[in-house]
């Protein structure tokens, strides 16, 4: 049986400057086995919880100079071509050595620490995917926030091995040494 050329399909390869300019328009993007997935706009109460995270968590990284801390624009290079962006990640300072300032394109490997933040729009299986492939790229903690749920799963394997409610503690364990927070301060009702 000959294949003609007219029924293979090719998908296209991106450079990191192709793949970076298409953000342009406000919208996210991913790139899983060679498809871009448009990652869409998240609302607020989820930039509300990533912007929680960046203030206590970034601002005790940053004190402390542990590394570096990026936001959901961020795609790292994983190991198979794929671009992921979690909410929001963290680099530990031994895996920046040698560099005085961000890379302009993609960082090469996974973050340290990924949190994802469930949207209404993400499934369990999407969600799921990209949780193994930060595993399988070196990732040695994941959190995956519930804010309608009001809980946080955290993995150290493609596996959730803790569930954490509002009374609970969110630690950084050796990832972030000495980091902690109440999960409560993630979905706290406003009080002004």
């Amino acid at each position: 049986m000959t294949i003609s050329s007219e029924n293979v399909t090719q998908k296209k390869v991106w450079t990191d400057a192709e793949f970076m300019a298409l953000s342009k328009d406000g919208h996210r993007y991913e790139l899983v086995n060679g498809e871009v997935l448009d990652m869409g706009n998240s609302g607020m109460e989820h930039g509300y919880v990533a912007c929680i995270l960046t203030i206590v968590l970034g601002g005790y990284i940053r004190a402390n100079k542990l590394g570096a801390i990026c936001d959901s624009s961020t795609a790292f290079t994983l190991k198979k071509g794929n671009k992921r962006s979690p909410d929001f990640s963290f680099i530990a300072k031994n895996r920046l050595q040698g560099l005085s300032r961000p890379p302009r394109g993609f960082f090469q490997g996974s973050p340290d620490l990924a949190v994802e933040i469930l949207s209404p729009s993400n499934t369990i299986e999407e969600i799921h995917d990209k949780i193994v492939e930060y595993f399988e790229n070196e990732t040695r903690l994941v959190w995956a926030i519930h804010p309608d749920e009001k809980y946080v799963l955290i993995y150290h394997s493609p596996e959730p091995d803790r569930f954490l409610r509002p009374t609970d503690r969110l630690d950084g364990e050796e990832v972030v040494p000495g980091f902690s927070m109440a999960v409560s301060e993630l979905f706290e009702e406003w009080d002004f």
